[in-house]
């Protein structure tokens, strides 16, 4: 305790400062680093316990206040006590029993993370300090868990994988032949919390303007931005060096490595030594063993395929005599974050790579960039929006490479790369293909219509555009009945044109496979200039119910071609609306009692639904029932008798299937309680 030169004349009041570690951190969702430091989430209050000689005197003559530090002479918040909050900044109010204070501490959603130090101060009335306890340290982290904050995921599954799984799964081999490698993550290990501020503290950033990037550390982007430069040490103190030749005899091959920790350890207690050896597997690993601990929500993913565009054409140029080359898969990692410094519509999963591959801002690092963009072509996004774009949508151009060294074009090839993007599911250890988070169906028309959007803005920003401009609308779609599709044609130009349009209708899988045309229309149209012509074209169950394939999706493409030959693509997914199955639970769900499902469904197609079967799973029921044929408008409903087998809230899943109406789905929630004798 530290005593004030003018404390002579008051009794010494402050015996300490209990930081009830155990309780808080189990409050924050931080137990498992352990209770001997206190480590809490910001935005939400955490709670100090203030031993006191005599809480009357306390009362009666003097008022406390809170020394907040960061980073010690760098940052220091002074906090007065208040009973109201004040949103974004630090406060605290105070509860008395017997001889203890309890202090509860808020902290802002936006404060910045790192390590801390608090100290109580006893104030006399008009202000001057009396007394102060001895600063103790905790942890300040960011909280997915709080609305306020950048990073907030509402998703508690999701939580529980991308932020608390100290276990995960990174993907390697081939697209067509993928393998799994079990990876320790290890966040919540003994130390990783402090090696992971020490990452921070040693950035370029951090040694040249301290109190800056202190502050500045209160942005998700800013820190995981940091992160990818600083595992790498290309340019930095980083934690692990790169090396693609196979010598790693002054090291450890890089696939030795199962786990993040021996990797952050060795460089921390190498006085922050570069670890040989990593590669991007092993990049991507130690960036999200950091980035969860600091708590962003953040998964691994593995794009197979992968290209390496350096020229900023979004083409990557393959030269070959005899031999094809094949392009490897590459491991990143993605981050969820609101991105404010972006226009509205860019929050959700940020791309961070964090291998050294090409300079951003003239440092090894790359990201964050919001994958919404790179699915849509904005690759003027922040940041490094054009590479991540291409390392999954560039085409590969094949050259054929002749003796005498003259080249010929013979290829190009749009769906190459970017193949079965994949990350562990938050939902079990099983690979999720993320694939359309990235970009549309691989050889469809809009694919390449971001593509040459991207293009376009990366090569010829200020290029112009036609003079004909296409649309696609339509009508509800619902599967059995009859819907409309609007192509409409707009003439921006000041001159009347020709031009002939033709549309068609396909049914494709939702990896863009074709599975047959249903309908096709072509008409000759005079387009009078500034005006649109509107070309419907109805889309009958007679027509495209002989296509449609099982995952209910039909395509509309519309190709105009004007007398000049110039020719524009447009293309529409329509998914078609289906039935839901009716699904009711009779009876009182109690363990290991019988209750009775009742499930219900009305064939919507004007034809009759043969092999027609129901499929009941959860809750202790897995059954099957067939109920032959089903006329068209026809309802039918059967009964499943189940017994529950576990207490909670437990799911019902029903199906149905026929022979040309398939995948119909239907689910009820159970609360089921155990049993009176569970209970007493």
């Amino acid at each position: 305790m530290h005593l004030n030169t003018h404390t002579n004349e008051v009794q010494s009041v402050l015996r300490g400062v209990d930081l009830q570690c155990r309780v808080n951190n189990r409050a924050h969702r931080t137990k498992e680093m352990g209770s001997e430091w206190l480590v809490v989430r910001r935005g939400q209050p955490f709670s100090l316990l203030l031993q006191c000689a005599d809480t009357l005197l306390l009362a009666a003559h003097h008022q406390l206040a809170l020394l907040i530090q960061l980073a010690y002479k760098y940052l220091v918040i002074v906090i007065h006590i208040s009973l109201k909050s004040h949103p974004g900044k630090w406060w605290f109010n105070q509860q008395t029993a017997q001889s203890e204070v309890l202090l509860s501490i808020h902290s802002p959603a936006d404060a910045p993370v790192g390590v801390y130090s608090v100290a109580v101060l006893l104030l006399s009335k008009e202000g001057h300090m009396l007394e102060q306890t001895d600063p103790q340290s905790f942890y300040l982290l960011f909280n997915p868990w709080s609305k306020a904050d950048c990073v907030y995921l509402a998703d508690e599954q999701l939580l529980q994988e991308y932020v608390l799984n100290e276990n995960g799964i990174l993907y390697q081999g081939s697209w067509d032949q993928i393998t799994s490698l079990p990876w320790n993550f290890g966040q919540f290990e003994k130390g990783v919390v402090d090696i992971c501020f020490e990452v921070l503290d040693y950035s370029p950033a951090a040694l040249k303007h301290p109190e800056m990037d202190m502050r500045k550390r209160a942005d998700p982007v800013y820190v995981s931005r940091t992160i990818t430069a600083m595992v790498n040490a290309n340019d930095d103190r980083g934690v692990v060096l790169g090396r693609w030749d196979g010598d790693y005899g002054d090291g450890v091959a890089p696939t030795r490595w199962t786990g993040s920790i021996p990797i952050l350890r060795r460089w921390s207690e190498g006085g922050t030594q570069r670890v040989r050896y990593g590669q991007c597997w092993v990049f991507s690993a130690v960036a999200c063993t950091i980035l969860r601990c600091l708590g962003i929500p953040t998964r691994c993913v593995t794009n197979y395929s992968s290209a390496h565009d350096t020229e900023g054409n979004v083409s990557v140029d393959f030269l070959f005599n005899e031999h094809l080359e094949n392009v490897n898969y590459h491991c990143w990692v993605e981050s969820w974050m609101r991105r404010e410094d972006l226009p509205k519509g860019y929050d959700g999963w940020q791309v961070l790579d964090p291998t050294p591959q090409e300079r951003s801002d003239g440092v090894y690092c790359c990201g964050p960039c919001p994958v919404l963009a790179v699915r849509e072509g904005e690759v003027g996004m922040k940041y490094d929006t054009t590479f991540v774009f291409s390392e999954v949508n560039a085409d590969l151009i094949c050259w054929m490479v002749r003796p005498d060294g003259e080249r010929t074009r013979v290829s190009t090839n749009s769906d190459t790369v970017g193949r079965n993007i994949s990350t562990k599911s938050a939902y079990g250890d099983y690979r999720e293909d993320i694939t359309a988070n990235y970009k549309y169906p691989e050889g469809s028309l809009m694919e390449r219509e971001v593509y040459r959007k991207a293009g376009k803005r990366v090569s010829r920003p200020d290029g112009g555009s036609g003079q004909l401009v296409l649309s696609i609308k339509h009508t509800q779609a619902v599967h059995g009945t009859d819907f409309d599709v609007f192509v409409e044609v707009h003439n921006i130009g000041r001159e009347d044109t020709l031009a002939q349009l033709t549309v068609m209708s396909s049914g494709v899988t939702y990896n863009s496979l074709q599975r047959g045309e249903c309908q096709r229309k072509t008409t000759k149209l005079t387009l009078p200039a500034q005006k649109a012509h509107k070309e419907v074209m109805r889309l009958r169950y007679e027509h495209y119910g002989a296509c449609v394939t099982e995952h209910n999706l039909i395509r509309v493409t519309a190709l105009l071609q004007d007398s000049g030959q110039h020719v524009v693509l447009r293309e529409v997914n329509i998914p078609l609306k289906m039935p839901r199955l009716f699904v009711k639970v009779i009876g009182e769900a109690v363990v290991s009692r019988r209750l009775m499902a009742l499930i219900s469904f009305t064939n919507p197609l004007p034809v009759t639904l043969k092999r027609g079967v129901f499929t009941v799973e959860g809750a202790g029921l897995t059954g099957a029932q067939e109920i032959g044929d089903i006329g068209p408008g026809q309802e039918v409903a059967v009964k499943f008798s189940f017994k529950p087998i576990r207490a909670g809230i437990r799911k019902l899943v029903v199906d149905f299937d026929s022979d040309i109406l398939r995948d119909v789905k239907g689910e009820a929630m159970i609360i089921v309680r155990k049993k009176s004798s569970e209970n007493a």
